[in-house]
């Protein structure tokens, strides 16, 4: 059982940048897939981004580059930086993660929707106003 909760949402004008982060409980991201998602109202929840447990990351091609994934092990936090946001990035951002007990877990590539994830955050709100 994990614990996820997410911070950093806000709005901004395009253009501009956020930083979300996810606290998970313990110190078990090394064991997870980690993966941030989003989801605008009356939209299907769509992949951002991952890292895997062995660092491995990967992107939604809506990214275009724009944002980027990391994780702090020892504050067993998961983090997105985003720039130049635009206003389709609108959305409810929600971290999850996918426990692998083998301690070697990897992550869809490109990120799917997040439905074999085991555990999800509330959610953090992100709009972006032109």
């Amino acid at each position: 059982q994990v614990q996820l909760m997410e911070s950093g949402g806000g709005s901004v004008q395009a253009g501009g940048s956020l930083r979300l982060a996810c606290v998970a409980s313990g110190n078990t991201l090394t064991s997870y897939c980690m993966g941030w998602f989003r989801q605008a109202p009356g939209k299907e929840r769509e992949g951002v981004a991952n890292i895997d447990s062995d660092g491995i990351i990967s992107y939604a091609d809506f990214v275009e580059g724009r944002f980027a994934i990391s994780e702090d092990n020892a504050k067993s936090t998961l983090y997105l930086q985003m720039n130049s946001l635009k206003p389709e990035d609108t959305a409810m951002y929600t971290c999850a993660a996918l426990y692998c007990p083998s301690g070697q877990c990897y992550c869809p590539n490109p990120p799917t929707r997040g439905y074999a994830m085991d555990y999800w955050g509330k959610g953090t709100q992100v709009t972006i106003s032109s």
